[in-house]
């Protein structure tokens, strides 16, 4: 009876052992965000003769990590297809994407991976610094965003800018402005497996 009480005494160890040990890489795993495209947006504003003029781009993709208690190892790693490029002109949409400004043939993606995120000082703002990709040239660039929780996932709200001649965009014109403004809301849902 003793032997018998024993065995069920390890067995019930193991078992504990086995559930803390397979339920723990879980819990403290981090949470990795996918941004779906289809209600997201990124707005491209940019000075062309004067007149502000928009760009819509879509074809959002990659992983975002993000945890509020982990900001170390919170990261985001994000593209864009430069393809999609739209002014509701198709004659523009087309020149933009000529070798002599997005070169969309060589360079079909815009990329932003992080470097760090911090706190900004104000509830759900954070300050995202990292590498910007664009026509294959890499600059460090930061900006603020707002997280918020929306829907079972994250809402990011920021806004970038850019400097065009710093990514070789349109090098001799003289009618665009040289810095142009980058709008997003990226809606992002829970990627983890179950």
């Amino acid at each position: 009876m003793e032997k018998v009480s024993k065995k069920i005494c390890l067995l019930f160890f193991l078992h504990t052992t086995f559930v803390f040990l397979f339920l723990l890489p879980i819990k403290g795993r981090a949470q990795v965000y996918r941004p779906v495209d289809a209600v997201s947006s990124v707005k491209i504003t940019i000075k062309n003769f004067g007149m502000a003029i928009d760009g819509i781009l879509s074809g959002l993709d990659g992983d975002i990590i993000f945890n509020t208690a982990d900001l170390k190892n919170s990261h985001f790693a994000v593209t864009l297809d430069v393809r999609t490029i739209n002014t509701d002109i198709a004659v523009r949409d087309s020149t933009l994407q000529t070798a002599e400004y997005l070169d969309t043939k060589r360079f079909p993606r815009i990329s932003f991976v992080s470097k760090q995120i911090i706190p900004a000082g104000k509830p759900d703002a954070y300050l995202v610094k990292g590498m910007l990709t664009i026509k294959g040239i890499s600059k460090e660039t930061s900006f603020p965003v707002t997280v918020l929780p929306k829907d079972g996932g994250l809402l990011f709200t920021g806004e970038m800018k850019i400097n065009r001649l710093d990514f070789k965009i349109a090098v001799g014109s003289t009618v665009l402005s040289d810095n142009l403004t980058v709008s997003m809301k990226v809606f992002a849902k829970n990627g983890n497996l179950p």
